[in-house]
């Protein structure tokens, strides 16, 4: 405290000398010239950055939040060599390069992170955290207490074999382990909506290669963390031991949909779009996550199917190799009835639906002498099979009743025809004679 009442002394009587008023006026100078260069440079970042898309954008989109603080510096830093040069003091621009600074990665660090998850609650409180560490950095920096901080962070430490861990080193490492996430989940996203956009590559393809690079960027963004705070990565050894253990006992399905995931992604088997039945479950695809895929039905119901049922059980693709499917609708008519004249009438009803397809064409099959009636079919195709085929095979049903009526072609109902062969016995007579 006894250090701060020092420093805030200072300040007063530097504020009443002449020399501090040249350094506010040079700051009030420098910070003009910044904001007036800021704004024209806006502009023209601005009315390039509309005919820019990805890399670029983004870069321009950076440059833009940086803009006004890299422009403040690159003023004030040769102020601040011509001050040095004439001997004059410089206190005030000391104090506002480093906040210049710490402004910068501010603007710098929440524009990544809002990229890499997207504004959210949890997200601007996140941010207030940060700026205010950031501040606080800086502040201690200022006051000269930063050093001493830092010392007593290092000092509170323990020794886990022959590893030192000290509290600076957790700091360290929670932060690197932080920014390196962000900046990997940042670009597996970049590369990931690069990748949607490219019309040479299927979507199935396009998955697997965003979930692959995701992966390979964590794990690379996990160990050079690690490396960068100091710690041995030839320590990991035990850790990869302890979670092979855990991969035997407990964790086996897991993994397994985890390796099941990959394995659906590149053999392109199921993608996102197809129409698939898996049991009794049947809908599209909407998700190839890394553990399940997501099925939605007509019904609008998400089903989560884990990637290991995919794998070992036997799966209906409609859609694997081409989308059109044939339908087929069974009508019976009676024997006393022209089947050849049903067929053509059948035939004629399979136009009501403009989703039935005109190539292939519709057919019309007799397929059975049934125990009601003769079997009758006719086969038509369709190409929007997510849709489902509830409305086609109504519109044709009523057609083909309505069209029947018209022309008297019976649709039987069961019936048995019960044969007597021989009566029951007579029942002898009861009755009392006279």
């Amino acid at each position: 405290m006894e250090q701060f009442y020092q420093i805030v002394a200072a300040g007063l009587v530097n504020v009443q000398q002449f020399d501090f008023w040249w350094q506010l006026l040079a700051l009030a100078t420098a910070l003009l010239l910044a904001s007036l260069t800021n704004r024209r440079l806006q502009l023209l970042l601005a009315a390039h950055n509309i005919r820019d898309s990805g890399l670029r954008h983004l870069a321009v989109r950076s440059i833009q939040r940086l803009l006004w603080p890299l422009t403040s510096l690159a003023i004030l830093l040769p102020v601040k060599i011509i001050f040095e040069m004439h001997a004059l003091p410089i206190q005030i621009l000391v104090v506002a390069l480093p906040v210049l600074v710490a402004l910068a990665v501010i603007r710098l660090v929440v524009y990544i992170l809002r990229k890499a998850f997207g504004v959210s609650p949890l997200l601007k409180s996140s941010e207030n955290l940060l700026a205010g560490i950031i501040w606080f950095g800086v502040l201690l920096h200022l006051a000269g207490w930063l050093p001493g901080v830092l010392a007593v962070l290092e000092s509170l430490a323990m020794t886990v074999g022959e590893t030192r861990i000290s509290v600076l080193a957790i700091i360290k490492l929670i932060l690197m382990i932080t920014l390196a996430f962000t900046l990997a989940i940042w670009l597996a996203e970049f590369i990931s909506q690069r990748v949607q956009r490219s019309a040479h590559i299927s979507p199935s393809m396009q998955v697997g290669f965003a979930k692959f690079s995701k992966f390979l960027l964590i794990t690379i963004a996990f160990l050079v963390a690690l490396n960068a705070v100091g710690i041995n990565l030839s320590s990991l050894a035990v850790f990869g031991g302890a979670l092979g253990v855990g991969l035997g006992f407990g964790l086996q399905r897991i993994a397994s949909n985890f390796i099941s995931g990959f394995i659906l992604v590149f053999d392109r088997s199921i993608k996102p779009g197809d129409i698939i039945t898996v049991g009794d479950k049947f809908g599209w695809v909407e998700q190839l996550n890394a553990r399940y895929v997501v099925v939605r039905n007509r019904e609008g119901v998400d089903t989560l199917i884990p990637n290991e049922n995919l794998i070992t059980s036997e799966v209906i693709n409609w859609s694997y190799a081409d989308t059109n499917v044939r339908m087929i609708i069974k009508v019976q008519i009676s024997y006393d009835d022209d089947p050849e004249h049903a067929l053509a009438l059948m035939l004629d009803c399979a136009k009501v639906s403009p989703r039935v397809l005109a190539e292939p064409l519709p057919t019309v099959r007799l397929m059975n002498f049934a125990d009601n009636g003769i079997e009758l079919q006719l086969r038509v195709w369709i190409a929007d099979m997510e849709k489902g085929t509830g409305e086609i095979r109504s519109a044709i049903n009523l057609a083909i009743w309505r069209t029947f009526k018209q022309h008297n072609i019976t649709i039987p109902y069961p019936q048995r025809d019960l044969h007597i062969k021989s009566g029951w016995p007579v029942a002898p007579d009861t009755t009392e004679k006279d």
